[in-house]
């Protein structure tokens, strides 16, 4: 049986293409048998065990922004993970390998290149971080999210897939969706998410406009583990009207149908944007966060240009409330920002990708 060996990791938005990928090749004839190799301090290992794939631990760390002394380490630590890598790979002899990116995916990504297996890169940002703008140079194919990244990519080697998302998206209208996730029907729902670890400063610019926002929606807010206890207060101190209308929750398993319920969402602009917002045509308020370079504010720039998004920088997170109940009050321009998101939609983008790995691997 042909094996393919995925990896990836640093955020849930270098995770969830992989799992994506997984399905579509899981539904395939000849379904191959998969592993993911990658780092387990971020929650990667509980995120890919829930998808049923095998998970194996190889070691990896961060290199931008560390002082002298945590460079040294990490430069270590991604050795380490290198030698795990090629022990690993040496086992399993997979016909291809699959990185989404982020830090997690180096040491697996240049195992391959040493052991001449043949290395399949998805960017699904719009520029590449470190990671990939190192294994695009390792890569035989890559394949990307947006036409966008084309302008940073080897364009003989790269197709334009877009972001493949979890097939939740595509299985629920909007009101079957509100039903999925109890959310009643004639109230509009804004949906609040920072990354999958939560956002502090979105979660204290949600807290601070509170009643604001919800004397005019429903508000499902995503607040992370570190989140959820402040939130549970506030909630407690809600007048009575208001405090049925807040759903705080640290993750929502849901939160594809949650998205399609939506009328609005408020979201960093981490990876997982760029094809979960058009696969749930959601229109969003989106806030770039600040670290890790500029990639959040490339995605978020890219959805505005498009039409489907708008864009609010952290410094002027006190404005949220305002930019979130003027947009609820124009249902023009949610209908316009609406129908954009869902024109950039690619539902065949994991297949796509199946593909392409499986031609890889031939």
């Amino acid at each position: 049986m042909t094996t393919i060996v995925l990896t990836g990791g640093g955020t849930g938005g270098h995770l969830f293409p992989a799992i994506a990928v997984a399905q579509a090749l899981r539904g395939g004839e000849r379904p191959p048998r998969l592993v993911f190799l990658g780092p387990e301090n971020r929650g990667e290992r509980a995120t890919i065990d829930a998808a049923g794939i095998p998970f194996e631990p190889v070691p990896a760390a961060p290199v931008r922004g560390r002082s002298p002394l945590g460079l040294i380490r990490s430069l270590f630590t991604l050795a380490r993970g290198t030698i795990a890598a090629l022990a690993r790979l040496r086992r399993h002899r997979p016909a291809a390998v699959f990185s989404t990116g982020g830090y997690g995916s180096f040491p697996v990504s240049l195992a391959a290149w040493l052991l001449r297996r043949p290395l399949v890169v998805f960017l699904p940002d719009v520029a590449p971080g470190l990671a990939v703008r190192v294994e695009k140079r390792l890569a035989a194919r890559i394949a990307t999210s947006t036409p966008a990244a084309l302008n940073h990519l080897p364009r003989a080697k790269t197709i334009v897939t877009g972001y493949p998302v979890r097939p939740e998206f595509f299985a629920l209208d909007r009101a079957a969706a509100r039903a999925a996730a109890g959310l009643p029907d004639g109230v509009p729902v804004v949906v609040a998410a920072g990354a999958s670890q939560g956002s502090r400063a979105l979660n204290d610019a949600v807290f601070a406009g509170l009643e604001t926002v919800l004397e005019h929606a429903i508000l499902v807010h995503v607040t992370g583990q570190a989140g959820l206890d402040e939130a549970l207060r506030r909630r407690d101190s809600l007048p009575a009207h208001l405090a049925g209308r807040y759903h705080p929750a640290p993750f929502r398993r849901d939160l594809p149908a949650v998205m399609v319920a939506a009328d609005l969402g408020v979201f960093r602009a981490g990876a997982s944007i760029l094809g979960e917002l058009p696969a749930a045509a959601l229109p969003s308020i989106l806030v770039p966060g600040t670290f890790a370079g500029a990639h959040q504010r490339d995605n978020a720039r890219w959805l505005v240009e498009q039409g489907a998004a708008e864009l609010l920088e952290e410094s002027d997170l006190a404005l949220l409330p305002g930019r979130i109940t003027a947009l609820l009050a124009d249902s023009a321009r949610l209908d316009a920002m609406r129908a954009a998101a869902r024109a950039l939609a690619r539902p065949a983008a994991a297949s796509d990708i199946a593909a392409l790995l499986l031609e890889v691997a031939r």
